[in-house]
């Protein structure tokens, strides 16, 4: 798929890694939607000549109705889900038990948030032209974590909810081969999201030197060529990537 001239949905592009996806897609000629609740994301798209939806990705009736907006010329191209939340709590904490509703909220958001956009740009997809020698219709980005595999002390949510993301991500591609639409999972590491940026210099500091290589916390827009790279390279399906810099994250 070229970004040139492709119609774009990035849930969570209001920031972090959403915003850098939607700026690489506009940089390169597509037409890009941000889909989000925070309102930044509005600034944000008028900057790249694109559009803003407020959406919560929790509510699968909105999300087929933003991108059937988005799609009002006939065509969704690329569907990035960037949308998540990470909280911290333990499995038993120093109020008991783990806040069942806070896990609940968690998994809606970086789980079913994720599933509701993608299938509801699958479904468009599926009835448009297919382009290209492979006649492929379509391309859906999921994000997962490492701590889809490795999750910390504090993430049990957190974990199970990225621990999901990856695990349908070849079901979903198996699901949709057929229909000439691939389906792509990337795991990043520890990345330089507004979650982080929030935290001490030092603190920024001493996590990026966990990296073996290089090390020191990822870029946005490494995050976004990756994407990128994704959305143009055909053989890419099925797969989760992980991002990260050879990192494997430890107890704590």
């Amino acid at each position: 798929m070229d970004l040139n001239g492709c119609v774009a949905a990035v849930t969570g592009g209001a920031g972090g890694l959403g915003a850098a996806v939607a700026r690489q897609v506009a940089h390169a000629g597509g037409s890009v939607t941000i889909l989000d609740l925070d309102d930044k994301g509005a600034a944000l798209a008028r900057n790249l000549g694109g559009r803003f939806l407020k959406l919560d990705v929790t509510d699968a009736a909105a999300c087929a109705e933003a991108l059937a907006e988005v799609a009002e010329n006939g065509r969704l191209d690329l569907m990035v889900n960037c949308a998540g939340v990470a909280p911290a709590a333990r499995t038993v904490g120093r109020n008991g038990a783990h806040d069942p509703d806070l896990f609940a909220r968690v998994v809606a958001i970086n789980l079913t948030g994720t599933f509701n956009c993608a299938t509801a740009a699958a479904a468009i997809m599926a009835a448009q032209e297919g382009r290209g020698p492979d006649g492929e219709r379509g391309v859906i980005v999921n994000t997962a974590s490492v701590a889809a595999y490795e999750g910390q002390v504090g993430q049990i949510a957190y974990a199970a909810s990225k621990g999901g993301v990856a695990a349908m991500t070849l079901p979903m591609a198996r699901d949709l081969a057929s229909l000439g639409i691939r389906v792509v999972a990337v795991a990043p590491g520890l990345f330089l999201t507004p979650m982080l940026e929030g935290l001490p210099q030092e603190v920024q500091d001493s996590l990026g030197a966990q990296v073996p290589y290089p090390a020191r916390l990822g870029q946005p827009d490494e995050f976004a060529a990756l994407v990128a790279h994704i959305a143009a390279n055909p053989m890419l399906n099925g797969e989760v990537i992980r991002l990260d810099g050879a990192i494997r994250m430890g107890l704590r």
